[in-house]
C-alpha cells in the first residue's frame, strides 16, 4: 500500500493537531496487518457541499493524501464512469461503487423498519450487463476496490433471496472485485451474508466512545458471528457532526479525534477488520448544519 498504509495514522494525527492543540497521546503501533483500506464517503456521488462558496462534487483531491478508497455513485446502467475511475487512479485511490440503483428500486412504503421497501428490478441483468459493457469492466475492474450492493438491504426491505440473487450475478460476471454490504445497526441480526459477499459492516453513529460502548461492541460480535470464513469486515466510522444529534449524545466537535482514535484501536486489534470508511467527508448532508471533516481541513 506504499505511503497510504499509514492513512489512518495521518488522519487521526491531523485531527489531534487541529482539535487537541496542546494534548499529545502516543499513537498505537499498527499490529493488524490485514488493516489496509481507509477512506470517506460522499467523495464522487454528485454531492455539492452547500456550506462552501464553490460548486464541487468530486473531493478526491482533498482526501487522497490519507485515503486509498473512495466512493462513486452509479445511477444509470449506461453511465460511463471510466474517466472518473482514471481520476481516482491518478491519486492512487480505488473506487467503492454504489450499485443500488442498478439492481433495486422502490416497491412500496411502510413496514416496520426504515419505512421504505425496495426490491430487485425485473431487468437487473440487462442493466448490469449494459453497465459492464459501457465501462469495459472486464478490463477496468482493476480500478475498483469493491461493489457496494444495496443500501442497508434488510433495513430497507430488500428480501434476502433477491439480495443474494443480485450478488451472485455480480460475482458470476466480475469475480475479481469484492462485494460489500453495509447494514443498519438495528437490523444487524438480519444482515445478509451470502457466499458471494466478501466484505461486511454496519453503521451506528452518535456514540461518544465506540471503544468502550457495550452496545456497539456487542453489535460487532453479532456481525462476526454472522460472517463466513472468507468474509472480512469494514468498520463504518462516524466522521461527521450534527449538533442536535451528536450534541444530544454529548459529543462536541472537539471529540472527533477521540472517536476516530477509538475506531482505529478497534480495527487495529482485530484481524477480521480490513478497512475503515468514514461517513462522510463534505458537509451539509442530512441538514445544512452538518459538519464533515472537510471543513477542518479548510480551516487549518
Amino acid at each position: 500500500m506504499n505511503k497510504k498504509i499509514s492513512a489512518i495514522l495521518l488522519m487521526v494525527l491531523f485531527f489531534i493537531s487541529c482539535k487537541k492543540e496542546n494534548q499529545k497521546e502516543s499513537f498505537p503501533d499498527k499490529t493488524n496487518n490485514n488493516l489496509k483500506y481507509f477512506g470517506y464517503t460522499l467523495i464522487d456521488v454528485g454531492w455539492d457541499d452547500p456550506t462552501d462558496n464553490e460548486y464541487k462534487t468530486n473531493y478526491i483531491d482533498e482526501v487522497q493524501d490519507f485515503s486509498n478508497i473512495a466512493d462513486i455513485l452509479v445511477i444509470n446502467p449506461t453511465e460511463n464512469i471510466i474517466n472518473r475511475l482514471h481520476v481516482f487512479d491518478r491519486y492512487k485511490v480505488k473506487a467503492v461503487l454504489h450499485l443500488s440503483e442498478i439492481f433495486f428500486e422502490l416497491k412500496n412504503t411502510g413496514g416496520h423498519k426504515s419505512g421504505f421497501i425496495y426490491g430487485l428490478r425485473s431487468d437487473y441483468r440487462q442493466r448490469w450487463d449494459a453497465f459492464i459493457s459501457v465501462n469495459d469492466l472486464i478490463n477496468n475492474h482493476i480500478y475498483i476496490n469493491s461493489f457496494y450492493v444495496g443500501e442497508e438491504p434488510s433495513w430497507n426491505g430488500i428480501p434476502e433471496d433477491e439480495f443474494k440473487e443480485a450478488c451472485d450475478y455480480i460475482k458470476s460476471t466480475i469475480p475479481q472485485v469484492p462485494i460489500l454490504v453495509i447494514e443498519a445497526y438495528p437490523d444487524i441480526h438480519n444482515i445478509y451474508t451470502p457466499v458471494s459477499v466478501d466484505l461486511v459492516g454496519f453503521d451506528h453513529y452518535f456514540l461518544p466512545r465506540p471503544l468502550t460502548d457495550t452496545v456497539f461492541l456487542n453489535e460487532l460480535l453479532i456481525l462476526k458471528s454472522k460472517i463466513k470464513t472468507h468474509q472480512k469486515i469494514f468498520l463504518v466510522m462516524d466522521a461527521h457532526w450534527i449538533e442536535f444529534l451528536h450534541g444530544n449524545a454529548g459529543i462536541t466537535e472537539n471529540d472527533i479525534a477521540t472517536i476516530a482514535r477509538d475506531y482505529y484501536k478497534i480495527a487495529n486489534s482485530d484481524t477480521t477488520i480490513v478497512g475503515i470508511i468514514g461517513n462522510f467527508w463534505p458537509s451539509g448532508l442530512d441538514v445544512n448544519s452538518s459538519v464533515g471533516p472537510e471543513i477542518f481541513l479548510k480551516m487549518f
